[in-house]
């Protein structure tokens, strides 16, 4: 038994008891976290670490994740703040030349707005790379955008059929352009993708990440869209020792537009839940999708977008009710991508529906995105015990021109309305969606307490009203992602009996302005009591 006192610290626990000196680590937990005098007097024979008057906070639980898709794009071609077609043609191209062997390309990250129309088409990228397969991920991971060579690899011809709930974009005679959004995008081109990806490439992708997580201080992430080659690849490392943050896995499911099929993706899950449960790898729930984007004008809307058009829900409330209610009878927990204020409504409606079918029970579901909500909605997901998981990033006004607009009136002014939420009385969760966005979660905090961006200091703000204070944005990038996912008990915060999962920082955010937070870095990351990183 290893018994470690971590002292002369600045403690934020994220706990009742928001601020402590010192910690006792036992083992893999933690046995007191309080004043220094205290823990000197419990284990007065335990290994002292000096922090030197450093800020300690809870490792960070980010809310919603791609777990193994932010380690995939960390070394794709990134198109992160591409302000033209022009920008990222070169930027593929350079790649192109960088590997003149390799089989294809990815990329991911290019924004909406830096199309002309939006919506950009194959012969873009065929004319810097004509002869080899291009993937460009949208920075939202709604669609992609490919070349010719990639529509011939992928089989899509005139006669493929739009699967339920996404589209293949077509020109005028009824040839596909390059352009794949949400079920097609999901249904055609990542399983494919995914089969082209070997063991040890997934290996590297989940090595990547957890090298990125160890140092930004993310200790665990929920994942949102798990499937069967995630979790083999999750369960290879996970038998190996290598994980270092903790998983907690959603598990996607598809609308087929069946019925049965739906509930037999349920029943998989619900197996998964019972098999599967480690303390860095279980399942916990469904995912489930039910609109798009603002930006692609693919999300849901209760009014029309500025050009007038609107777009279908993905899952309507007559068809996500039974899963919803199946899930919940299963004791999984759900999350629904909603972003529009018709698709949070439709979320509602299937929680609503689910209560009603089974009865008094602990539920522990939740809304993912929320950018656009009606106020009465808000009080309706609270009195429901409804999470709203929501991620200041992608509220960073470097990438906000496009979402006004295509909305295009007071709708703006009420986008992302943190505060609704907490007067409601409904938890909170901050997360990333990396790889929509970077991973790293002080940026993230960044956003939240000033609604600036982190990315391009001359953006301005976005409804500043509706910042958060630094304390409540931690704790809601720590403590309550962790209780929604049922493992409060677990990690989270700094308290008796929970995971040592903690991390170090060389400048005391609390203590300096809001731009510190983009420039604060983490010295330590430990994770069960083990330092997993230390800075030089």
């Amino acid at each position: 038994m290893t018994t470690q006192l971590y002292t002369n610290a600045r403690i934020f626990t994220s706990d009742t008891r928001r601020w402590a000196e010192a910690m006792i680590v036992q083992d893999d937990r933690l046995l007191y976290v309080g004043d220094a005098g205290t823990a000197a007097r419990l284990r007065p024979d335990a290994a002292v670490t000096d922090l030197e008057g450093r800020l300690v906070v809870p490792g960070f639980v980010d809310g919603h994740a791609h777990v193994v898709g932010t380690g995939e794009a960390l070394g794709q071609v990134s198109l992160w703040g591409a302000k033209s077609v022009q920008d990222i043609q070169q930027r593929i191209k350079a790649r192109d030349t960088e590997r003149p062997d390799a089989h294809r390309i990815l990329a991911t990250g290019w924004l909406h707005g830096a199309i002309p129309g939006g919506v950009p088409n194959a012969g873009m990228l065929d004319a810097v790379v004509p002869d080899k397969p291009v993937y460009a991920f949208a920075y939202d991971f709604h669609s992609v955008w490919v070349n010719s060579a990639a529509l011939t690899e992928l089989g899509i011809t005139d006669d493929t059929e739009n699967p339920h709930g996404g589209t293949i974009k077509r020109n005028a005679d009824g040839h596909a352009t390059g352009y794949i959004d949400e079920n097609a995008f999901y249904d055609l081109v990542l399983p494919f993708l995914d089969s082209q990806v070997s063991e040890n490439e997934h290996s590297a992708s989940i090595a990547a990440v957890q090298q990125a997580y160890r140092e930004t201080g993310v200790t665990a992430a929920c994942d949102m869209g798990f499937n069967e080659t995630d979790l083999d690849a999750f369960k290879r490392a996970d038998k190996d020792g290598t994980l270092t943050s903790r998983l907690i896995a959603y598990w996607r499911v598809n609308n087929t537009g069946s019925v049965e099929d739906n509930i037999a993706q349920v029943q998989r899950a619900a197996a998964l839940a019972v098999e599967h449960e480690t303390p860095f790898l279980r399942v916990a729930g469904i995912k489930v999708i039910i609109d798009g984007t603002i930006d692609g004008c693919t999300a849901t809307l209760g009014m029309p977008y500025a050009d007038g058009s609107n777009a279908e829900p993905i899952w309507s409330l007559d068809e996500l009710a039974p899963v919803v209610a199946a899930a919940d009878a299963a004791g999984l927990k759900v999350a629904m991508h909603a972003i529009g204020d018709e698709s949070v409504r439709i979320a509602i409606g299937a929680v609503e529906h689910a209560v009603a079918a089974n009865g008094p029970r602990e539920r522990r579901h939740r809304i993912e995105h929320l950018e656009l909500v009606d106020r009465a909605d808000v009080d309706r997901l609270a009195a429901l015990g409804i999470t709203a998981s929501m991620q200041p990033v992608h509220a960073d006004p470097a990438i906000s021109e496009n979402w006004a607009a295509k909305l295009g009136d007071e709708r703006v002014e009420r986008g992302f309305p943190w505060p609704w939420i907490k007067e409601a009385g409904a938890c909170l969760a901050f997360g990333t969606d990396s790889p929509t966005s970077p991973h790293a979660p002080l940026p993230n905090m960044y956003v939240a307490t000033t609604r600036a961006s982190a990315l391009d200091a001359s953006a301005g703000t976005n409804v500043p009203d509706f910042a958060l204070p630094l304390a409540d944005s931690i704790e809601h990038a720590t403590r309550d992602p962790a209780w929604t996912c049922g493992a409060e008990h677990e990690i989270g915060r700094l308290a008796a009996g929970l995971y040592a999962d903690f991390v170090v920082l060389d400048t005391d955010v609390f203590a300096g302005n809001a731009a510190t937070l983009l420039a604060v870095k983490v010295v330590r990351t430990v994770v069960g009591g083990r330092t997993v990183y230390e800075k030089d």
